[in-house]
């Protein structure tokens, strides 16, 4: 596996990961991920939506993503975490509401 990379290679490889094991639990579920100019080379936040509902926010240092992304033992339990927090999303547990009027 691989580990490294720049900030926007690592953001990315962050953006599909919860993406795709978000979607394990329900395909309507995005990720939004900050990594805005304050964030830059230091961290990352993500939060699950789901119908107008945002999750919790998630906190991910940047180094701690780039040295540990080719590990097995540390993506399995993020994908774990990942699909815990969609279940919890989905069920109404724990979100925020973002809509408008």
């Amino acid at each position: 596996m691989f580990s490294g990379g720049t900030y926007q290679e690592v953001a990315r490889w962050l953006w599909n990961f919860l993406t795709s094991h978000a979607k394990r639990v329900d395909p309507r579920i995005e990720v939004v991920l900050d990594a805005d100019d304050e964030r830059e080379g230091k961290s990352y936040g993500a939060r699950l939506s789901f119908r107008r509902q945002l999750g919790s926010p998630i906190e991910f240092e940047f180094h701690d993503v780039a040295d540990h992304r080719g590990g097995l033992a540390w993506c399995s339990a993020l994908a774990e975490r990942t699909k815990s927090l969609a279940r919890e999303l989905v069920a109404g547990r724990g979100v925020t509401d973002v809509r408008t009027t």
